[in-house]
């Protein structure tokens, strides 16, 4: 018999003593729990522009609901599903609009620098208060894939599965470089006064960050038969992609606080699995879980021959592990939709099932 349960929450995990040193205080991670509580646990973790709503309600679907849920790909019927906000977001977790208990004001820029592997700690201390001592799986795509791979060197008995999608084991230059317009776009924005800006401040510059990122989120193809050149009616020199950057644009600068999106950048920025390590060879020698690698035809920002790369090493050190590269029109944003796909891999590797890859 299954127990549903329906419900976000907080949990307090208390002082988090950072990467870089840094003790800090209070801190509360947000989490969505849905699904079988009786059932083995799979761990979500969520990608940049993401939160902990993946599956969310009837009223308001989740962002993974289509891949997550009563009789899914990953199946609430069978499964308990728990995602969580990432430690610096805004959506629940300590971040920059938390109220930083030293001065009783929000933190804003001044939140420390967190890094993927202070995200991961946070987790892991949440899951520990929700009484979760190991999991089935632990899943997630692009930011959310960073959170993957580092959970399997952080803690390697913890997860059975780990399925990192859309991501390689480092953030590369060309990747960098696009992080670096939109971080400026930000900074350069007047009303963003250092971090210091009120709540509700319009920053055009976090519209631009925006536009910026969904350019390169999609295939070429894509945006061209999408648009196909089409002009906006009434207006003389802009174009359907105009509208639809900034139309974009504008929304997500409404929902997401830039404070956090800069703090989540550098995290990003940051990444490499083998730093410190001896390079991210030497690195993959702690991961004990089963390994299953998903890229997408068209990922600009991770590519997929450092996917499949990653994969070829965990084989040559006799791990297990598991490589897929799906052929999608959509690029990075694959793991966001066709699950028709590739949902099903997923729901077999869960099942121990064998899963067809394909290694060049």
């Amino acid at each position: 018999m299954s127990c549903q349960s329906e419900h976000t929450n907080k949990v307090s995990i208390g002082t988090l003593l950072l990467e870089n040193g840094i003790n800090l205080p209070n801190v509360e991670i947000a989490y969505e729990r849905k699904g079988n509580l009786a059932g083995e646990v799979i761990v979500v973790c969520h990608a940049l522009s993401g939160n902990q709503a993946t599956v969310g309600s009837k009223e308001s679907p989740g962002w993974w609901s289509e891949f997550i849920g009563p009789g899914l790909y990953v199946d609430t019927n069978r499964y308990q599903v728990i995602t969580i906000n990432v430690l610096g977001g805004c959506n629940g977790s300590t971040g920059p609009k938390s109220i930083n208990p030293e001065t009783d004001k929000k933190y804003g820029a001044t939140f420390p620098a967190v890094t993927i592997r202070d995200m991961v700690h946070s987790q892991y201390k949440a899951l520990q208060k929700l009484g979760v001592k190991r999991v089935k799986a632990i899943i997630g795509g692009s930011l959310g894939g960073m959170q993957v791979l580092e959970w399997g060197h952080l803690y390697p008995q913890f997860s059975e599965i780990l399925i990192p999608m859309a991501v390689s084991p480092y953030f590369t230059d060309y990747a960098l470089a696009y992080n670096s317009i939109g971080r400026h776009a930000i900074k350069s924005d007047p009303l963003w006064d250092n971090g210091n800006y009120s709540e509700g401040t319009s920053i055009k510059g976090m519209e631009i960050a925006r536009m910026v990122g969904l350019v390169t989120y999609r295939s070429e193809s894509l945006f061209n038969d999408r648009f196909k050149r089409e002009r906006k009616e009434g207006v003389e020199i802009e174009y359907q992609v105009d509208s639809y950057l900034k139309y974009q644009g504008t929304k997500f600068s409404e929902r997401f606080d830039a404070n956090s999106y800069l703090i989540l950048l550098q995290a990003m920025d940051q990444y490499d699995i083998g730093l410190n390590r001896g390079g991210w060879q030497r690195a993959l020698e702690r991961v004990e879980a089963k390994i299953f690698m998903l890229s997408f035809y068209g990922d600009l920002l991770y590519p997929p021959p450092l996917a499949e790369e990653l994969v070829k090493e965990m084989k040559e050190l006799n791990k297990d592990a598991t490589y897929l590269h799906v052929e999608t029109r959509f690029g990075h944003d694959g793991f966001l939709v066709e699950f028709e796909k590739w949902g099903h891999h997923v729901k077999n590797i869960l099942e121990r099932k064998e899963v067809a890859e394909c290694l060049t």
